[in-house]
C-alpha cells in the first residue's frame, strides 16, 4: 500500500519553519562558498572574477613560471607590495639560491608577510619557516597536486551530497510537477557533483577540460537554486505562485517546460527525451576521444613511472 505524504503548502508551521531555516542556512553556506571560490580560484590569473585560465592556473598550473610566481601575481598578489613581489620573483628566475635567500631581502619579506598563515601550526598550506618549505614552492607551477585533489574530491563528494539529500527530502514533498520531472530535479544535482568532481581531475591532467569545470559547476548550483526556490514557494506563498485570479490552480511548471521545448521546435516530451540522451552520448564519445587523445598518455606515463619506482625500491 503506497504512503501518502503532505505536501509543503499543508505542513505545520513548526515543521516549515525547521525546513525553512534548514534551507536559508545552506542558501548562505553556498554563497559563502561561492565567494571563497572566487577569492582563491578566481585570484589565480590575477584578476578577480572566475574565467577559464583561473581553472587551468589552479588544477592543470601555469606552467611557464613556478608555484610562488603564480601565487604572489594571483591570489596572493594582495598579501606584499608590487616592490616586495619583485624582489622574490628576480630572486626566483636567478635561481632561488640559499646563499641569496638572506641578502637579497627574501627572508625579511617572507618573515614579515608570509609566516602568519605559513608557519608549522598551519594545516594544509606549506610552512615557511625554514628554507626547505620556501624552495618546494620555488618549483614549475604543476597546479593541485594529486593528493591534494583526492583530499577535496572526497571531503566534497561526502559533504555536498548530505545536502542535496536533505534539500532533496525536502523538494520531494512538492506538489507542482509531475512525478519523472520532480525526479529529474531531484537527481540532476548529483549528476552535475560526480562530473564537477571527475572535471578536476581531467583538467589537472589536460587544460582543455577545464571548461567542464564551470560548465558542471554552474549546472549543480542551478539546480540546488531551483529545488530551494520551489520548496520555499510551495511553503509559503502557494496561493500568490500557484493559484490565478479566478482562484484555480496553475498548471504544473513541467507544463511550461514542456512547452518551452514544444516552442523550440521539439513535438513531445517523449522527442526531448531521445534527443537529449542523442545529446548525451555525442557528449560521451567526445569525451572519450579527448580522453584517449589527451589525458590516456598522461595517466598511461604517471602509472608507468610509478611501477618503476616501486620496481626500483624493491631491489
Amino acid at each position: 500500500m503506497p504512503r501518502e505524504f503532505s505536501s509543503l503548502r499543508l505542513l505545520d508551521i513548526p515543521v516549515k519553519v525547521l525546513f525553512t531555516g534548514y534551507l536559508a542556512t545552506v542558501a548562505v553556506g553556498y554563497f559563502m562558498a561561492l565567494i571563497q571560490i572566487l577569492f582563491t580560484h578566481g585570484m589565480a590569473d590575477g584578476e578577480f572574477g572566475l574565467s577559464i585560465d583561473d581553472i587551468v592556473y589552479s588544477y592543470y598550473g601555469n606552467r611557464s613560471g613556478t608555484v610562488l610566481e603564480t601565487k604572489l601575481n594571483g591570489s596572493m598578489k594582495d598579501m606584499a607590495s608590487d616592490h616586495e613581489r619583485f624582489v622574490i620573483i628576480q630572486w626566483i628566475r636567478d635561481g632561488a639560491k640559499k646563499t641569496e635567500y638572506k641578502t637579497s631581502g627574501v627572508d625579511e619579506i617572507v618573515k614579515s608577510r608570509c609566516l602568519a598563515c605559513h608557519n608549522e601550526n598551519a594545516s594544509g598550506i606549506p610552512s615557511y619557516e625554514k628554507f626547505e618549505g620556501i624552495a618546494s614552492v620555488t618549483e614549475q607551477d604543476d597546479g593541485a597536486t594529486f593528493s591534494s585533489l583526492t583530499r577535496v574530491s572526497h571531503i566534497h563528494l561526502f559533504g555536498i551530497s548530505f545536502i542535496f539529500m536533505f534539500v532533496g527530502i525536502i523538494f520531494s514533498f512538492s506538489e507542482t510537477s509531475r512525478v519523472g520531472y520532480k525526479c529529474i530535479a531531484i537527481g540532476m544535482p548529483y549528476l552535475f557533483l560526480i562530473v564537477d568532481i571527475l572535471s578536476w581531475w581531467l583538467t589537472k591532467l589536460h587544460p582543455s577540460f577545464a571548461v567542464l569545470v564551470i560548465l558542471a559547476g554552474g549546472g549543480m548550483a542551478l539546480s540546488f537554486g531551483f529545488m530551494l526556490f520551489i520548496s520555499l514557494l510551495e511553503m509559503w506563498a502557494f496561493k500568490f505562485a500557484f493559484i490565478d485570479s479566478q482562484g484555480n490552480r496553475r498548471p504544473q511548471w513541467s507544463f511550461y517546460i514542456e512547452h518551452w521545448f514544444i516552442n523550440m521546435g521539439f513535438q513531445s516530451p517523449e522527442a526531448t527525451l531521445k534527443i537529449i540522451w542523442k545529446m548525451i552520448k555525442t557528449f560521451a564519445l567526445f569525451s572519450k576521444k579527448k580522453w584517449l587523445q589527451l589525458a590516456w598518455p598522461v595517466v598511461k606515463k604517471l602509472v608507468i613511472q610509478a611501477w618503476g619506482s616501486i620496481q626500483k625500491s624493491k631491489h
